[in-house]
């Protein structure tokens, strides 16, 4: 199924969006299910309205093509290579990606490749969890060890954390971090988390970012975090004050008890759209 059903039916050549669906769970430690997450929100795109009442734009005429999933299971490392061969393509072709998850892992390979092409990349991670890890469970490229080997490729700067080990926090740089907890006293800190990004940036968004009273459907929810409108309203600054090359949304874990999650995740990514291409695009 392609992002937006029927309504939005584009070939490959005409677009600009390209989505990438990555069904990985391999490396999950507690709810799994975050293979499940790419059709989940295929399915829910196709109830959503095409035209943005808030830019008063439709990403779509830009092209919007859903490929083929990235389907690779037999190790973590053979995952990030592929998505790291498929989105370095898209980049090189002069497509937009948007990866799909799956769990954290896949995001990992996305990020090589945007920094590998733009040399002022910083890398945004909106999340619940550091993911700061060196290594968990026997593997570099756990969903626990994302943002540790994507600040390998690029600086980061870290929006919404609430949970990490206390290696993580031996290991992290306090000054790019915005807990979740100094966020809802002081929203300030978006505005900062913004100053310290790059020209470029590429967004990678692990749904437990969300207060799992909106956002349930979670690998590994965390309660604490911004509703729907704040954490849009902060990406639609990033989008009005950087360049947003790229992004990635993970970690959905859909629960057909509740449908509502599957649709947030959804209009996040169509959102977002909306924000990057009613602005004018920037070359590399």
């Amino acid at each position: 199924m392609n992002f937006g059903g029927n309504e939005v039916v584009y070939d490959y050549s005409g677009s600009g969006i390209i989505i990438v669906p990555v069904p990985y769970d391999e490396t999950s430690t507690w709810i799994r299910g975050a293979d499940k997450g790419p059709d989940a929100v295929m399915d829910a795109s196709v109830n959503l309205e095409f035209y943005d009442i808030e830019t008063g734009s439709e990403a779509h005429l830009h092209g919007i093509h859903t490929l083929e999933p990235v389907l690779e299971k037999e190790s973590p490392e053979i995952l990030v290579d592929a998505v790291y061969r498929k989105v370095s393509f898209l980049i090189g072709e002069d497509k937009f990606p948007v990866v799909v998850g799956g769990n954290h892992t896949v995001s990992i390979g996305s990020a090589k490749a945007f920094a590998e092409h733009y040399r002022d990349l910083s890398i945004l991670q909106l999340d619940a969890h550091s993911d700061l890890r060196p290594e968990y469970e026997g593997s570099r490229l756990n969903h626990a060890c994302a943002m540790a080997r994507m600040r390998e490729y690029a600086p980061i700067v870290q929006v919404g954390i609430r949970s990490m080990s206390k290696e993580e926090a031996l290991l992290a740089d306090w000054d790019r971090i915005f807990p979740a907890h100094k966020l809802y006293l002081d929203k300030s800190g978006y505005g900062k988390a913004i100053e310290l990004l790059s020209g470029d940036v590429y967004i990678t968004i692990d749904l437990d970012v969300l207060d799992p009273s909106l956002m349930p459907s979670t690998g590994t929810p965390e309660p604490g975090g911004p509703e729907y409108s704040e954490l849009m309203n902060f990406l639609k600054e990033v989008a009005e004050r950087k360049n947003i090359v790229g992004f990635d949304l993970v970690e959905l874990c859909p629960s057909p008890a509740n449908k509502a999650p599957d649709f947030v995740a959804a209009r996040i990514i169509h959102q977002l759209l909306s924000y990057v291409f009613c602005q004018p695009r920037r070359n590399k």
